[in-house]
């Protein structure tokens, strides 16, 4: 009786064959991977990165007893301010960036003109380092510093003295930031686990509000509310509602060891709508960013560096993201441009579309499907709303082996296949063979050069568990019905010599595994009673 013909249109592939994994991508993953690394060597340790608030936002590192400003645009220096007589701890940008104020590990506080780089104030009277500086928001004239002598000072820049001091601080105050909203109010973070918000106003010097930490506080921030604090210390960065009288709102514990550096940074609209907003960045000893969304309250992206982290700075145009190392490099990140050339585009035709004058033809320049150019557009053209679209079937590349099972010539498919060497696209096969009842059929067929090349394959491949399923009772199919031609030949009696020490080996192997498993299972179940 023929053989029904019935087409087989689609290749033969591995069943068995694993998937592999691959990380779904969040429109926030993606924003994050858009920037790109490289590394600003060469220097010593970098406590402190800061930049500019105003364009083209170049950022301020302190490193050694020197500090360097960078372009933002070319990541290459562009200043250095090296009047220091000891290593520089912390540096802050006023809101004009025209002056930068940098604090040193002698106690001085000093004030730079940023293009010309000359001192134009010293500011001295603490008595121990200086950790912070900082420029309140739109005060142009007065400076906050703290140091080791657990003192914070409110300075007169231009009359070089100090204003107020704020005592309460009962160990080294390493941090602090002032309110985005109120030039009055600041906060500072100590070693003694203690973050206190400070009213200038307050005439008695006594902090408003204090929160604390539970360990030693290396890094605070406003966030841009003004309401909210964030405090970095030990592994966790926590948040506060100061409005709430110092309410403690979340604790971020992701970190392994000491958080070092946190900052508030903004991503753009163009990732989706959940990537709307503003993060916490923060850095650590175990060489950890991570980006908190902290209207989530989650994790949305980690990134590992080789290195122990000490600063991490974002530019306020999104564009730029520094960290810095202890070992004195700065992984300075850009975003790529291809999505500043899109958005330059996207402007640039804006605003063309709103200073062009609107044209009388402009409707006779739209093509209508009973214009002869409809039908004659490029296939890049994109269809429009409503457009139904006729996809032309891919073809499918078959190779030698299907094209043979195709033609239902199973002996040749099977040799061809053997011959490829890919043990998953021959197990598929066979299987297909099994279905079509075939396989036994093709085995006795073949010749004693094609049968050798069946026996190597099943030396190498009948014991391994993904494929050992069909495999060994193949094999035994295949001695059944080829013993006369194996005891003629000496070179498929050495294959099956070998092919039976490969079976015996793998038996012992799982007796010995069965004996572990007896020796283990009895111990766990008297430590799940435990």
């Amino acid at each position: 009786m023929e053989e029904p013909k019935v087409k087989k249109t689609f290749p033969v592939k591995p069943k068995l064959k694993p998937k592999p994994r691959t990380p779904k991508q969040t429109p926030e993953s993606k924003y994050w991977s858009s920037f790109k690394t490289q590394q600003i060597p060469n220097l010593i340790s970098v406590p402190s990165l800061t930049f500019s608030p105003t364009s083209p936002h170049s950022f301020a590192a302190a490193h050694s007893a020197t500090l360097s400003i960078f372009s933002s645009q070319t990541l290459s220096p562009t200043a250095t301010i090296s009047s220091f007589s000891d290593a520089v701890s912390y540096a802050s940008f006023r809101s004009d960036a025209r002056l930068i104020a940098a604090s040193d590990l002698s106690g001085l506080v000093q004030v730079f003109d940023v293009k010309t780089r000359t001192p134009l104030r010293r500011l001295r009277s603490h008595t121990r380092p200086v950790r912070f500086v900082h420029y309140p928001l739109l005060d142009k004239l007065h400076l906050i510093s703290a140091g080791d002598d657990a003192l914070v000072k409110y300075w007169d820049v231009a009359e070089e003295t100090p204003i107020s001091e704020f005592l309460g601080h009962k160990d080294y105050v390493r941090c602090g930031d002032s309110s985005p909203v109120n030039s009055d109010l600041f906060v500072t973070g100590s070693y003694d686990h203690v973050v206190k918000l400070w009213d200038v106003r307050v005439r008695d010097s006594k902090s408003v509000v204090q929160v604390n930490h539970e360990a030693p506080v290396e890094d605070v921030v406003f966030l841009p509310s003004g309401g909210m604090v964030a405090t970095a210390g030990g592994n966790s960065v926590k948040l506060w509602d100061l409005i709430g009288g110092g309410k403690l709102v979340f604790s971020m514990e992701s970190h392994n060891k000491t958080v070092t550096s946190i900052c508030v940074g903004r991503i753009g609209k163009d990732y989706g709508e959940e990537s709307n907003g503003f993060r916490i960045l923060s850095v650590g000893l175990d060489g950890y960013l991570k980006v908190f969304d902290y209207a989530s309250l989650k994790v949305t992206h980690s990134m590992r560096f080789p290195a122990p982290l000490l600063s991490v700075g974002y530019s306020p145009d999104c564009s730029t993201r520094v960290i810095g190392t202890s070992n004195g490099i700065i992984y300075a990140a850009k975003r790529k441009m291809k999505e500043k050339e899109k958005e330059n585009e996207e402007s640039e035709s804006s605003l063309f579309w709103r200073v062009a004058p609107v044209q009388e033809h402009t409707e006779k320049q739209v093509l209508r499907p009973s214009h002869f150019r409809y039908f004659h557009r490029g296939q890049g053209e994109k269809p429009s709303e409503g457009d139904y679209l006729v996809m032309k079937p891919k073809k499918v590349k078959l190779a030698q082996y299907d094209k043979l099972l195709n033609k239902f010539r199973h002996g040749e498919a099977l040799v061809s296949v053997l011959e490829s060497k890919n043990p998953g696209n021959v197990v598929a096969l066979m299987e297909e063979l099994v279905a079509r009842k075939k396989l036994l059929k093709c085995v006795s067929n073949l010749d004693l050069e094609n049968l050798e090349l069946l026996l190597l394959f099943l030396h190498k491949y009948c014991t391994m568990p993904r494929y050992s399923s069909l495999l060994m009772g193949l094999t035994k199919k295949v001695l059944q019905l080829r013993a006369d031609d194996i005891r003629a030949s000496e070179i498929l009696k050495s294959l099956v010599r070998n092919l039976k020490r490969s079976v015996e080996e793998e038996i012992r192997v799982q007796h010995s595994l069965l004996e572990m498993q007896g020796i283990i299972s009895p111990l766990l179940k008297i430590a799940g009673r435990r």
